[in-house]
């Protein structure tokens, strides 16, 4: 597993979200994108995660920040987990793994004594040039906005 580090620019990348638009890190040119990495929708860490960004989403907003959940799912159960928990944040559905791949996401993990390979939960904050400035391979999902609000000295 090979993760793109700070400092380094992010892979461009082009993706189908929950609706099935078609959406490119270039679109978000002159914006701070959170591109957050999760194993699974409706599992219990993924959704306290995507329910603290929820809760904070319009702060974010205001410090100019836009949030991009990406995980393995269908766009069919993107669009459940976002009506069932009002997320309202694009959820790229990446099936065949390319934008995981991108980003090095994608590896060995560890679960209750069985290993798998698997989505890490991994978050990237990219600046508005397309350069990776923080990123997050043990997020507290609790609280996951502030320690990005921290990390970017905005809190």
């Amino acid at each position: 597993m090979n993760r793109i580090n700070e400092g380094e620019n992010a892979p461009q990348f082009e993706a189908k979200d929950q609706n099935g638009n078609t959406v490119k890190l270039s679109d978000y040119k002159g914006k701070k994108v959170v591109l957050y990495f999760y194993p699974k929708d409706n599992t219990p860490t993924c959704t306290v995660e995507a329910c603290n960004l929820r809760d904070n989403y319009q702060l974010l907003q205001e410090k100019g920040i836009e949030i991009i959940g990406v995980s393995a799912d269908s766009a069919k159960k993107h669009q459940n987990f976002i009506g069932k928990y009002d997320l309202p944040f694009a959820l790229l559905a990446d099936t065949d793994l390319e934008v995981i791949n991108a980003f090095g996401v994608w590896g060995e993990k560890k679960f209750m004594g069985r290993t798998f390979d698997g989505i890490h939960r991994v978050t990237y904050v990219i600046d508005e040039d397309g350069k990776v400035i923080k990123r997050f391979d043990k997020v507290n999902s609790k609280r996951h906005s502030e320690e990005i609000l921290e990390a970017l000295n905005m809190n």
